[in-house]
């Protein structure tokens, strides 16, 4: 790669998704050391996947049939490799076992999604509210949401199902039928909750609804991150002082909330800054995006951005209580190798753009 090259790239997206990553890095090296060396790892792995992507045709691979619907058959065969194996963790089979690390399909999932639905609605966008298109769109979707839902995972199920609701939206609206589609989301969240559910994940749902109730079982969680974030003050307790965290009363810590620890360790100043570089990373992938030669490519980063606010909106609400732990990252900041690999690969495809742009 030239160096040359390597100019041409967009560095205000870099920087605000480096900023996000040093932040989580810093988090991790503070709560356990582990996390913090695996992290760098897949960190390093991901900027092959940043900069190799930038010099790589996506606009070509993406308008070919061949790759959009291969690349959506693979990752379903891999999570129906998750579900075949015999390993599980806290009771689901959502991670591929490759040796000391793990690999979540339903990250290379969505992924594909974008990919399968920004080449069917590129296509098909002023008609995209004909009963037959949404049927279509919606089958490419309902088919890797029934095999994450198996796992258990409901979390990455629902960051899939607003992939195709936020395509949808963007081809426009069509009010009545957008009225039937939400009808049928909430048919099916109440099937979901009659058959599908597991006592755990009602629980976390009626904690949400209670946030008082039970605060030393299915309210713990979310009551131990109110802590951290309030007691953070403006700027912190310092790097390696966090007392939910150090002290272990913050559960997952590294993952699901580890926006609330680095609050406490940081201040309110800290969470500011992490989400003022959340909101450069959005305005610039859109901006990006709509300078896209081809609708296709212009879906694709707009797809991107979906993903990353659908995860960003679960997460912090999470974090704050605003909504029931679902198990879903912070992008860039959680810590998981899959998660960071693919929104890499995505940035890497925004960094295309931006190049062939130019």
């Amino acid at each position: 790669m030239s160096l040359a090259l390597i100019k041409r790239y967009d560095w205000v997206l870099l920087g605000a998704a480096l900023f996000l990553v040093a932040a989580s890095l810093l988090s991790l090296a503070s709560s356990d050391p582990r996390f913090f060396y695996r992290q760098l790892l897949w960190f390093g792995i991901s900027l092959f996947f940043i900069f190799g992507g930038g010099a790589v045709n996506w606009r070509w691979l993406i308008g070919k049939n061949w790759f959009r619907y291969g690349f959506y058959v693979l990752s379903l065969a891999l999570l129906l490799v998750s579900l075949l194996q015999p390993h599980s963790v806290r009771g689901t089979k959502s991670w591929i076992f490759l040796g000391d690390f793990q690999f979540e399909p339903a990250e290379m999932a969505k992924l594909a999604l974008i990919f399968v639905l920004a080449g069917f609605f590129s296509r098909r966008y002023v008609q995209a509210w004909m009963a037959k298109n949404i049927l279509t769109s919606l089958a490419y979707t309902v088919l890797p949401v029934v095999l994450i839902v198996v796992q258990p995972d409901l979390g990455s199920a629902l960051i899939i199902m607003m992939i195709w609701m936020g395509f949808l939206l963007l081809s426009g609206v069509h009010i009545k039928r957008f009225a039937l589609v939400i009808f049928g989301a909430m048919l099916i969240a109440v099937l979901m909750w009659l058959f599908f559910l597991r006592p755990y994940q009602k629980e976390r749902i009626t904690g949400f609804i209670f946030p008082e109730a039970d605060p030393l079982g299915k309210n713990y969680n979310v009551i131990q991150s109110k802590i951290a974030i309030g007691s953070a003050g403006l700027f912190g307790k310092g790097f390696g002082s966090g007392s939910q965290v150090q002290l272990g009363f913050l559960p997952e810590a590294q993952t699901d909330f580890l926006f609330a620890a680095f609050v406490e360790e940081w201040g309110v100043l800290g969470g500011a800054l992490v989400l003022l570089a959340f909101i450069v990373l959005i305005a610039r992938i859109v901006a990006l995006g709509l300078k896209a030669r081809g609708n296709d490519m212009k879906f694709v980063a707009l797809g991107g951005c979906i993903v990353l606010i659908a995860h960003f909106l679960i997460n912090m609400g999470s974090n704050l209580g605003f909504l029931p732990v679902a198990g879903v990252p912070f992008p860039f900041l959680s810590y998981g190798g899959s998660s960071l690999l693919t929104l890499s690969v995505l940035v890497g495809i925004i960094e295309h753009i931006q190049i062939e742009s130019r």
